[in-house]
């Protein structure tokens, strides 16, 4: 008996992995996060399969279906929004089921800043604009942030933000960020990413907070900053400049 792990992507049902999409069809029992995991993922799952919605349930009692499964050799699929290695609420499950001696595996999934950047169409990292990506979030009831993982500390690096689990704060993001990105800066709001109600509003720091409207109730909208978002003129990478010798093109790199 296993618990699977599997991340189920940002909402699309399609956007799942194959090896995902597998273990689902393999599994008598599935747990899934009804809040955030698109229905359609649940086709997947065999005829008779007990499908159990997570949103409602506290640790223990998501522990106490695994346990049960594991007593009855049958194997989970345990499904989460997204990928898993980021805000998923995986690791206390996992180290739970290490003390109780219960096997598992993690697939990963699409995450939701790669579906809004494809949603965009848009690369987050480009040649001498940014090269790097900061996922991270705002304090809220559920997780407080450590004292050294600060807003302003990563947008003095100007690298482009993903900010997720924020919308309802948009406000006080656009402040505090002006200092380092300028209002000029572009700004995008994805919501609900690859769901058929997927909204996308694009402008600048000046300008997103009227452009959104009233979010305070909102929660699924993902935040992207960063010069990336409207450039045009960039260098061309030297990935393929035939003036760029590499070992797939007789080079020694």
């Amino acid at each position: 008996m296993t618990v699977h792990f599997i991340g189920a992507g940002p909402g699309a049902p399609d956007l799942i992995t194959l090896r995902g999409r597998d273990l689902i069809a393999r599994a008598p029992i599935c747990l899934y996060a009804g809040s955030l995991v698109h229905p359609g993922i649940l086709s997947h799952c065999p005829a008779g399969a007990r499908i159990v919605d997570t949103a409602p349930m506290s640790l223990d009692e998501i522990v106490a279906e695994m346990q049960a499964a594991h007593a009855g050799g049958l194997d989970v699929a345990r499904l989460h929004s997204g990928d898993l290695s980021i805000w998923s609420a995986m690791g206390e499950q996992l180290r739970r089921l290490d003390a109780l001696g219960i096997p598992y595996t993690v697939t990963p999934g699409v995450p939701a800043f790669a579906a809004a950047a494809a949603a965009l169409g848009r690369e987050l990292t480009l040649p001498e604009l940014a090269q790097t990506v900061v996922l991270t979030r705002t304090p809220g009831r559920a997780s407080a942030m450590p004292a050294a993982e600060r807003l302003d500390s990563y947008a003095a690096t100007g690298a482009t933000l993903a900010l997720h689990l924020s919308v309802h704060r948009l406000a006080e993001l656009v402040e505090r960020l002006v200092p380092h990105y300028g209002a000029d800066c572009p700004v995008a709001v994805v919501f609900r990413v690859t769901w058929p109600e997927q909204r996308i509003v694009q402008g600048t720091l000046a300008d997103i907070l009227a452009k959104v409207g009233p979010t305070e109730k909102e929660r699924t909208g993902l935040i992207l900053v960063g010069r990336v978002l409207a450039a045009e003129g960039f260098r061309d990478s030297a990935l393929y400049d035939p003036a760029y010798r590499r070992r797939y093109r007789g080079g020694e790199g």
